[in-house]
C-alpha cells in the first residue's frame, strides 16, 4: 500500500462537518476518523467510506477496531498508549496499514519494533490541540526520523506557513486537522 502524503485528522470538537473536508482533500490523501466512542460514529464512518471510496482516500479509523471492522476502513490509527497492541491487530488484520502516534523519542523505538507501518510524530510546532505537549520542532524532528526506517509524518501546528520549514527533514508526509478546515 502506497502512503499518503496528506492525511486529514478528524477532531469532533474542532472539526464538526469532517466529510465537508474529505470531499476537499485531493485524491491518494487519507482521512484518519476518530469518534472518541460518538454515538453517531458508525453512520458518519459510513459516509467517510463512501466519500473516500469515491474521491480515492484511505480511511483510518483511530484507536477503535471494531469501528474500523464495522465501516470497512483501510486501516487503524493508535494513540501511543495503545501501542502494544499492534501485534495483536496485525495478526488479526494483515490487509490493514497501522499506523501510531509518537510523542516521545521512546515512542518511535518502541513503534517501529512493534510494526506499525507509519508514525504520527506530534506536536512539531506550537498547536491547537488541548493535548498538545511541547513542540519538538524541526531539528528534533530530523533527529526522530533519524531513528528509524518507518515513515514519519509530521502533525502539530502544520500550517501554509509552517510547512517549508519541513523540507529536507525526511518525513513521508504531512498530517494536520485545523489547516485543512478551510
Amino acid at each position: 500500500m502506497v502512503l499518503p502524503s496528506l492525511v486529514f485528522f478528524t477532531d469532533p470538537a474542532r472539526v464538526p462537518d469532517p466529510e465537508s473536508v474529505a470531499e476537499r482533500l485531493p485524491r491518494h490523501a487519507a482521512v484518519v476518523f476518530r469518534a472518541f466512542g460518538a454515538a453517531h460514529a458508525v453512520d458518519q464512518g459510513h459516509r467517510l467510506r463512501r466519500i473516500a471510496d469515491r474521491r480515492g482516500l484511505l480511511l483510518l479509523v483511530g484507536a477503535d477496531e471494531d469501528l474500523a471492522e464495522t465501516i470497512g476502513a483501510d486501516g487503524l490509527h493508535l494513540p501511543q498508549r495503545l501501542g502494544n497492541t499492534a501485534p495483536a491487530i496485525r495478526a488479526r488484520r494483515s490487509d490493514w496499514l497501522l499506523t501510531q502516534a509518537a510523542h516521545d523519542a521512546e515512542a518511535v523505538g518502541t513503534a517501529s519494533a512493534l510494526g506499525a507501518d507509519a508514525l504520527f510524530v506530534s506536536p512539531v510546532f506550537a498547536s491547537n490541540s488541548p493535548s498538545a505537549g511541547t513542540p519538538l520542532g524541526v531539528e528534533g524532528l530530523r533527529r526522530w526520523v533519524g531513528m528509524t526506517d518507518t515513515p514519519i509524518y509530521a502533525l502539530g501546528g502544520i500550517r501554509a506557513e509552517t510547512v517549508e520549514q519541513l523540507e529536507g527533514t525526511g518525513i513521508v508526509g504531512l498530517a494536520a486537522v485545523d489547516a485543512l478546515l478551510s
